[in-house]
C-alpha cells in the first residue's frame, strides 16, 4: 500500500468542531507536524475535507 505525508500548515482555531477532530483523527496537532498514513479512501476523504488546513508531501 502506498504511504502519503500530509503536513499541517495552518490552525484550526475559529474553525467548526468537526474539522478540528479530523485533524486530531488524523494526528495532526501542531503546526508542522508530518505524519504518515496509507494512501487509503477513508485518508484522503479526511485530507480533502481540511485540505486547505494541510498539504500533502510527496
Amino acid at each position: 500500500m502506498a504511504k502519503i505525508k500530509i503536513k499541517k500548515v495552518r490552525s484550526e482555531i475559529k474553525r467548526p468542531a468537526d474539522q478540528k477532530k479530523t485533524l486530531l483523527a488524523l494526528g495532526l496537532k501542531k503546526i508542522g507536524q508530518v505524519v504518515e498514513h496509507d494512501d487509503t479512501p477513508n485518508i484522503i476523504g479526511m485530507v480533502n475535507k481540511v485540505k486547505h488546513l494541510v498539504s500533502i508531501i510527496k
